[in-house]
């Protein structure tokens, strides 16, 4: 069996797979993330404890639920990932004294002085792409609309 040759897709195709948005979102996810791994390592982070630890930065101690929505991740995803956090130092858990069924995360001393060492990432990712931070932001910017129209969709039945 010899491997088709490549065509290149009419515009209006609806079915060629460099036409879909959803293929050009999950390449460019993959590939970005995938920039993130060597950049993180030094740090000890994978990239979603990176996330969540931004979110800590920005925001300081949440509780759990609402870390969750902020990163709009389910507690059965964000639980392993501050298990970890919180084995490498860097957060802690602990009930909220004003509600005990509350689970509330705070930044730890290691925590907090890590932020200065990811200050480096940024940059790095924008040399690593090759674009400055105005052209990330209006990527970012479509992003954020994207999901924003994905959002505010009708339901799916």
């Amino acid at each position: 069996m010899t491997d088709a040759p490549a065509r290149v897709a009419a515009p209006d195709d609806l079915l060629a797979l460099e036409n879909q948005v959803c293929f050009a979102l999950a390449v460019a996810s993959r590939s970005v993330i995938g920039m993130y791994r060597p950049l993180l390592e030094p740090l000890g982070l994978t990239h979603p404890q990176y996330l969540v630890m931004l979110a800590l930065w920005e925001r300081g101690a949440h509780s759990v639920r609402a870390l969750g929505e902020a990163l709009r991740l389910e507690p059965a995803t964000l639980s392993p990932l501050l298990k970890r956090l919180e084995a490498l130092g860097y957060v802690r858990r602990e009930r909220d004294r004003g509600d005990e069924r509350a689970l509330r995360v705070e930044l730890t001393a290691e925590g907090r002085a890590l932020r200065e060492k990811a200050l480096e990432v940024p940059p790095a990712v924008m040399r690593l792409l090759g674009m400055d931070a105005s052209q990330l932001a209006s990527l970012r910017d479509a992003l954020r609309a994207v999901i924003a129209a994905v959002e505010s969709a009708p339901s799916r039945a």
